[in-house]
């Protein structure tokens, strides 16, 4: 079934094997799964020993949180504008968190979003977390959407100058380099001032953590809804770098359809570095059908768990805006430039990753960045890698022997993945 993964990278240059990355510190792989739109509260508000709740704060006094499908017909809202509604605060005081049903969500009125997925529904999700890492405390680095999200996981940050960062989405599709000309992003000042469609053509120059990767070595891939698409081009981040649009990188790590990590595994020829950007009928994000994310999550950890990498693999997952939903945790600090922002699931899984552990301190996406860098020693790009927090000590034990993986049972095959076809649809667009 693997073989009907194979073909072109992005629809063009033969899928081939990159060359091998230099050993890492801790790992030779490490998985950066991206799944959407969703709070810690939202997945993981029952989950044991977890800092979750079933009550949430409106603007008149609580609301108990009510357990729902993981299929929602509507689509919360979730760009800036919303997230200061959601967090409600007054100058530079904290998050009250109060806000959130003042939001309309379609014709329903804010209370829609305080609500808790069933844990039957993401069996999954709970069985990750129980056997290795969850992360209660890791939050987004911006109040605002997918398209700076997916920019933070591969630069820590979005600033153009010292003083702007884009946030929120560009005015058109694809969010990138193949944009049509007019196109514009929106930016917000370090004292939070908000410049709706004042910022740059979404093509940028910033380095990622493609430069420091290059520089050392370290193999790396992308993998992405179909590119040759509209809606996979808005899911793939480095579409909006212009090293790498234009560059011959973009027929070899940027990979077409997502899928194609399968072939990896099989092949034995993981890259050092992977973001697995998953189709929108598998991303979780609200407003559309089926229940079939945790299973692929799933179908790709067993992959790499009943492989040879398995040994020598950290997999992060973790979901990549709050999408609207109900968080009771304020994002710790003084809010500057839009962030941080509220508070996203995270499961770090890895045969030397804690047992069914709980980490109650504080985490960023930069934290992720800081794990690739120091893995291979390859410096800081100095964005959020600075300053967040190093999750190693608190993750993992190096010192005991990798143990055995336990698959995880899944409602859909992996067979089912194999066949699906491309949905065509964005995976978000906001």
């Amino acid at each position: 079934m693997l073989s009907s993964c194979g073909g072109g990278a992005s629809g063009s240059a033969p899928f081939l094997p990159l060359p091998p990355s230099p050993k890492g510190k801790y790992v030779d792989h490490i998985v950066i799964l991206v799944q959407e739109n969703r709070t810690f509260d939202n997945l993981f508000a029952t989950f044991p020993g977890a800092d979750g709740t079933r009550v949430g704060k409106t603007h008149d006094g609580t609301r108990r949180l009510r357990e729902a499908d993981l299929f929602s017909p509507l689509n919360p809202r979730n760009r800036y504008v919303f997230w200061k509604t959601d967090c409600h605060r007054t100058g530079d005081g904290p998050c009250r968190m109060d806000g959130f049903d003042t939001v309309p969500v379609g014709n329903s009125p804010g209370t829609y979003v305080y609500e808790y997925v069933n844990p039957a529904q993401i069996k999954p999700y709970w069985a990750l977390a129980q056997q290795y890492v969850l992360a209660d405390h890791f939050f987004q680095p911006q109040g605002s959407g997918s398209f700076t999200a997916h920019q933070d996981l591969i630069r820590g940050a979005t600033d153009v100058d010292p003083n702007h960062s884009i946030i929120d989405l560009p005015t058109s599709t694809p969010w990138g380099c193949d944009a049509p000309n007019g196109t514009v992003t929106s930016l917000i000042t370090n004292n939070n001032r908000y410049e709706l469609n004042q910022g740059p053509f979404p093509c940028l120059s910033y380095r990622t953590l493609r430069d420091l990767l290059d520089a050392g070595s370290v193999s790396w891939r992308y993998y992405s809804p179909d590119v040759r698409l509209p809606s996979g081009a808005v899911w793939a981040a480095f579409d909006a770098i212009h090293a790498v649009r234009y560059g011959s990188e973009w027929s070899t790590n940027q990979v077409s359809p997502e899928k194609k990590i399968f072939t990896e595994i099989q092949r034995g020829t993981l890259p050092g570095v992977s973001w697995v950007i998953p189709d929108y009928n598998n991303s979780d994000h609200a407003g559309r059908s089926g229940d079939t994310g945790p299973s692929w999550v799933a179908q790709v950890v067993n992959a790499i768990g009943e492989s040879p990498a398995w040994d020598r693999t950290a997999i992060v997952i973790l979901w990549d805006d709050w999408g609207g939903w109900y968080d009771h945790v304020p994002p710790p600090g003084p809010q500057r430039a839009g962030g941080l922002g509220f508070r996203v699931p995270l499961i770090v899984v890895s045969p030397f990753a804690k047992d069914g552990y709980v980490a109650h301190a504080q985490y960023s996406y930069g934290s992720i960045l800081r794990f690739v860098e120091d893995n291979w020693d390859l410096g800081r790009l100095g964005t959020s890698d600075q300053s967040a927090a190093d999750f190693v000590p608190d993750f993992f034990d190096f010192n005991r022997k990798a143990r055995p993986f336990q698959p995880v049972t899944t409602r859909y095959s992996l067979e089912y993945f194999l066949r699906q076809p491309p949905s065509g649809k964005p995976v978000d667009d906001d």
